[in-house]
């Protein structure tokens, strides 16, 4: 196949680049970087240079869909861009729907083709604080967080779509983790040469590729100063050439949470660093699928090599030389940031392709999550997509139909990462990451999940556990804190505010299980998202206790790892109501009836031996209730429509094998404890 070759970078010609200029003192056009960026368009054929005289800017810098874009200083130690933000800080205010979006000084994403030049960038958190302090969260449990001074601070933070990076003769600071955090696991491409990066743990984070040159890395902690993220490809990679590592006493050179791949060629260190080579962190899953990946060539310490120094680059795949490790190379071929040459994506393999997860994508909405149907046909990913349809669900991307109604968005997380084990195609993981972001941004602070986000519409806006929807969420996020199987896959990001997101889900179900006479019974499928009273959805969904839902919330607490008092208490509460409601004797059949529109019927009829359950309980009385679409309470199924009886399961023996096994098994796995 023919490759095309592009020229993006360093072919404009300076009569053919638009150039606006910044002075914080006001002799420029504009008097911040930020106005200056967004007087240009996002799109651009041409280069564009945002030149920034000599002078301090204190400013958060967003470049959101920009491309082709030089942000060049007047001087590398002139120009001062800082704002004090811890990580956590950011994530307790605005980052509680955006994340890492904003958390740093220079944020960029959905921006490709970007260089900066001669800038000091600063994230002066570290710096200024005097220790730790406790802030209000209400993204937490407790609606409290304490900040340290050393935690993660981003001086530069590069998202998805930011990719061709070029950095050169730039200075990044902060005291704290991922001082230099440019993520794109599956297409980042990112170019440093002669900056400064200074930091605490993980200060210098790329994932994907990254190239180093000449650059020096000043170390404030004890853990690691260096850290990458090859998973995307087996092929990315991060390379430091002929660059210099210093830092506190004892501190350590790098380390990695998942697949990583490590070049080190003619770097020095300081003789105070200490005598360990670059480690798998315990906390993460590591290098599972291409082993350990790290490799030094013509490296020395002050004072005398460790000997985790030796070179060793003959036994890297295709056992390269010193000196074919340049840029060009890092990128695969792919671009060379020394000539801008870019070259096109050739077409995946088909093994690489699943077209079940092509079909999924294709459904995907732009804020992350999936629709259960599309009007009233559901979605159906075993069907034929035609160009008229695909034409269609492409310009339906901004619909606000997304749901976790029906399996909807889950059902697709688990498929799609299952999808990106078979093909390793970036694809498919990154549409798994987005549906995950989509469930932690349309959680509310007091931990329930709406049925649909972001239309709130009727009682879409509900807490709903109803159909397990809540539920499943959770469990999707419970997986990806404890990075369960192939979703340890995704963003080491996302870990975190999985965490949160669970704690804050399981405090919203302690608090929203009915209490009666001072025990805890069950809980109704729908709740109001403010007062946490029970709430009515459908026309035949009336405020009640549900013999249904409450089991798969049951399951969901039974899964907590050291579960506290009063976890225990909710379980068993619920235990011993389903207990106290079952209808012993009775059995649900269904039967013809010729008669009716269905040809079918539903009644509850007596049964030796047989125990049923209600979908619905009056609350206040535990009475099994049955509600048609007039909303009328009828305590017989038989007095409701047969539309609805036939249409809708008004009783079941959800929680049988939950008191006969799983109840048991749970009580002797806690040690007995109620």
């Amino acid at each position: 196949m023919q490759t095309t070759v592009l020229l993006v970078l360093g072919l404009f010609t300076t009569a053919h680049a638009q150039t606006v200029t910044v002075a914080a003192n006001g002799t420029g056009q504009f008097r911040t970087i930020q106005e200056a960026i967004n007087s240009l368009p996002d799109a651009a054929t041409k280069l564009r240079t945002v030149f920034i005289k000599n002078g301090t800017y204190r400013e958060k810098v967003y470049l959101d869909g920009k491309a082709r874009l030089v942000l060049k200083g007047q001087s590398e130690r002139g120009v001062v861009l800082t704002y004090p933000q811890a990580r956590d800080m950011w994530l307790c205010g605005p980052g509680a729907t955006a994340g890492d979006w904003g958390v740093a000084t220079l944020n960029l994403r959905n921006s490709p083709d970007i260089t900066l030049e001669n800038l000091t960038v600063i994230n002066s958190y570290g710096f200024d604080a005097t220790g730790e302090v406790t802030i209000d969260c209400p993204s937490t449990p407790t609606g409290k967080k304490t900040v340290s001074k050393t935690g993660h601070q981003m001086a530069l933070r590069t998202l998805p779509g930011t990719t061709r990076l070029i950095v050169r003769h730039c200075t990044f600071r902060a005291l704290g983790g991922d001082t230099v955090s440019p993520w794109d696991t599956e297409a980042g491409a990112y170019y440093f040469k002669d900056c400064t990066l200074e930091g605490g743990v993980d200060f210098y984070c790329p994932r994907g590729w990254a190239y180093a040159e000449n650059c020096r890395f000043i170390c404030h902690s004890k853990e690691a100063a260096i850290w990458h993220d090859g998973s995307g490809s087996r092929d990315s990679k991060t390379v430091l050439r002929n660059c210099t590592f210093s830092g506190d006493d004892g501190f350590k050179l790098g380390r990695f949470h998942r697949e990583a791949q490590f070049y080190l060629v003619d770097c020095r260190f300081a003789a105070n660093m200490a005598d360990a080579d670059i480690y798998h962190a315990a906390s993460g899953p590591g290098a599972k699928q291409w082993g350990r990946r790290v490799y030094y060539a013509g490296c020395h310490r002050q004072g005398g090599d460790f000997a985790w120094m030796k070179d060793n680059l003959n036994t890297a795949e295709g056992a390269p030389k010193p000196q074919d490790l340049t840029a060009a190379w890092t990128f695969g071929g792919r671009w060379n940031p020394l000539t801008g040459a870019v070259r096109a994506t050739p077409q995946l393999p088909a093994s690489q392709i699943d077209t079940t997860a092509e079909k999924m994508l294709l459904y995907q909405r732009a804020v992350g999550g999936w629709p259960k149907a599309l009007g009233e046909v559901k979605v159906n990913y075993v069907a034929r997509i035609s160009p008229g349809a695909r034409a269609g669900l492409l310009d339906g991307k901004n619909q606000n139909d997304a749901t976790i109604d029906n399996d909807a968005t889950t059902r697709e997380i688990h498929y799609l990462l299952k999808a990106f084990q078979q093909t390793n195609n970036p694809a498919y993981r990154q549409g798994a990451e987005n549906g995950i972001r989509y469930l932690l941004k349309m959680q509310y602070a007091n931990g329930g999940f709406p049925q649909f986000y972001p239309d709130l519409s009727s009682y879409r806006h509900e807490i709903t556990y109803n159909d397990d929807a809540m539920v499943r969420a959770l469990t999707v996020l419970r997986r990806v804190a404890r990075q369960d199987e192939r979703y340890a896959l995704v963003s080491p990001d996302l870990v975190g505010p999985a965490k949160d997101a669970v704690a804050r889900g399981l405090a919203c179900i302690l608090k929203t299980q009915v209490v009666q006479h001072g025990r805890p019974t069950a809980w109704c499928a729908q709740y109001d998202e403010v007062t946490l009273l029970p709430a009515k959805a459908r026309a035949f969904e009336l405020a009640s206790l549900s013999g249904d839902e409450s089991v798969g919330i049951v399951h969901f607490l039974m899964d907590t790892e050291q579960p506290t008092a009063e976890v225990k208490a909710a379980v068993a509460g619920a235990v011993a109501w389903f207990e106290q409601v079952k209808m012993p004797g009775f059995a649900l059949k269904e039967i013809p009836a010729p008669q009716e529109t269905r040809g079918i019927d539903r009644v509850i009829v007596a049964q030796p031996g047989a125990v049923l359950w209600a979908r619905f309980y009056e609350l206040g009385t535990n009475r099994p209730i049955y509600v048609g679409r007039d909303s009328q309470v009828h305590y017989q199924l038989r007095e409701i429509e047969n539309e609805r009886r036939a249409g809708y399961v008004y009783a079941g023996t959800w929680p049988a094998e939950l008191l006969a096994v799983e109840f048991p098994a749970w009580l002797k796995r806690i040690g007995g404890q109620k």
